[in-house]
């Protein structure tokens, strides 16, 4: 802990200090690009958007030159400091179902199918992530919550997913997990976990290993997305076909202004206590989550500690690249404050490591893919801090578009730009600060027992009332 009664921040992640500790996740070094060169394909952006674009292009094409462009080292975004959830797209049935009927249904089960898939890669690349398909549990935290979780059980059968989404009653939810600010709850069937720091890094070696050209530390200074040519402090890149696999840095580009927001989000770990875990008969190693749209997400690790996050909706108007999206000493402290209300059988486990960073956010909370004018740049956007599992269908999404493959990945309404601007300025970041704020009172006076209050619940539902997918 640090002198202020705070986890030490993390360089990056606690993840990734673990991975790239270990040889076999570090890998061999890849010094920023020197001078010019060319391509077949040139990638921005060394997250999982970008790196399961690269494996998909070589497995269409092998021997495909392609050079991937990473400003910070691979992994060094959001893909290797999220909670390691592998998700799919099911808490977005309802939406994308309605809106596109049963081509909606379709890039729901497209979806569903990476999250075994990514199992079988880590299985067949030898990577150990710690993959484990173990579900998770979505918990009710205060009486106004247990009609949610009603509601999230019912919609589920409504659309045919009662098999994935399984009502349990109080007793039931703390057989599995059994915290006192628990009430009942569902569990999903069809999800699994990963230490997301090695899932990154060790994509980022099998993709040296089939030739790809990786250059980290590499910052974009300019980037033409007709031609495409891209611009770094020390050398430039021509290339047939560009993909953006930028996430919150994206929004620094025009094309993208309206269509995202860039939010921050945090987690703290625990030292290892598998003992404790054993106590709260947290075993299964299922992830959990609660139903405030502030969330909490948390999941045990494999040598028996607690990962516990947060949404954050602090209004920061500063790019994603400010140093203020890190390590968030407000953020931090609310997390172990609520952890430890949390988990009173974790009382003298030290919370170790605390990190945090921006994440980019889509109006209709769901990832969009398409093509910039002039039919060369492709990009895949919007994963609101759910991309572990989309992103590998995105990398399908993106490598056929840019080898004008026409299949089941590239024909999805995902993939054809469809999306949801935000307003636009001063409006959008004066209404973001005042309805982020009710957001996180909303939650915490319903979490306290209280009711939110009429205004203050008007401004919270305020983003649903517009269109937008966010929000209570």
């Amino acid at each position: 802990m640090t002198q202020a009664g705070l986890p030490r921040p993390a360089r990056r992640s606690w993840w990734l200090e673990e991975a790239l500790a270990l040889p076999a996740f570090a890998g061999p070094e890849t010094p920023p690009l020197e001078g010019d060169t060319s391509a077949d394909v040139v990638i921005v952006g060394g997250g999982y958007t970008g790196m399961w674009t690269a494996w998909f292009l070589t497995e269409h094409e092998p021997g495909i030159d392609i050079v991937l462009l990473e400003r910070d080292i691979c992994g060094g975004g959001p893909s290797g400091r999220n909670g390691g959830f592998v998700n799919g797209l099911y808490d977005e049935t309802d939406l994308l179902t309605a809106r596109y009927g049963d081509a909606g249904r379709r890039t729901v089960e497209m979806a569903a199918r990476s999250i075994d898939e990514i199992g079988a890669w880590c299985k067949d690349a030898g990577v150990d992530a710690w993959y484990e398909p173990s579900g998770d549990i979505g918990v009710s935290t205060n009486p106004a919550h247990d009609a949610a979780v009603r509601t999230t059980v019912a919609e589920a059968e409504r659309l045919g997913l009662g098999n994935v989404y399984r009502p349990l009653t109080a007793d039931e939810v703390r057989a599995r997990f059994d915290s006192p600010v628990v009430r009942t709850g569902f569990r999903v069937t069809h999800a699994a976990t990963v230490q997301p720091g090695r899932l990154a890094r060790g994509l980022r070696n099998a993709l040296l290993e089939r030739g790809v050209r990786i250059f980290e530390g590499t910052p974009v200074e300019r980037f033409d997305a007709r031609r495409p040519a891209v611009e770094t402090p020390s050398g430039t890149v021509r290339a047939g076909r560009a993909i953006l696999g930028m996430n919150a840095w994206a929004r620094a580009m025009r094309d993208f202004r309206r269509s995202l927001v860039v939010r921050g989000t945090y987690i703290v770990i625990s030292a290892p206590a598998p003992e404790r875990l054993e106590a709260m008969h947290w075993t299964g190693g299922e992830g959990v989550y609660d139903m405030r749209t502030s969330l909490h997400y948390l999941r045990p690790t494999r040598d028996g500690r607690i990962a516990f996050g947060g949404s954050s909706f602090r209004v920061i108007r500063d790019r994603a690249d400010s140093p203020r999206y890190g390590y968030d000493e407000a953020s931090a402290y609310v997390l172990a404050r609520d952890f430890r209300r949390w988990f009173p059988a974790f009382d003298g486990v030290p919370l170790e490591a605390a990190w945090g960073g921006p994440i980019d956010v889509a109006g209709l909370h769901t990832p969009f893919f398409g093509t910039l004018p002039g039919g060369t740049t492709h990009y895949g956007l919007g994963f609101t801090g759910n991309g572990v599992g989309p992103c590998h269908l995105g990398g399908k999404i993106l490598s056929g578009l840019a080898l004008g493959i026409q299949d089941e990945a590239t024909t999805l309404p995902i993939s054809d730009g469809d999306r949801k601007d935000f307003p636009p300025e001063p409006l959008f970041t004066l209404g973001e600060r005042v309805v982020s704020r009710a957001i996180i009172r909303r939650d915490d006076r319903l979490d306290a027992g209280r009711l939110p209050g009429k205004l203050t619940d008007l401004l919270a539902r305020l983003p649903r009332r517009l269109g937008y997918m966010l929000g209570p």
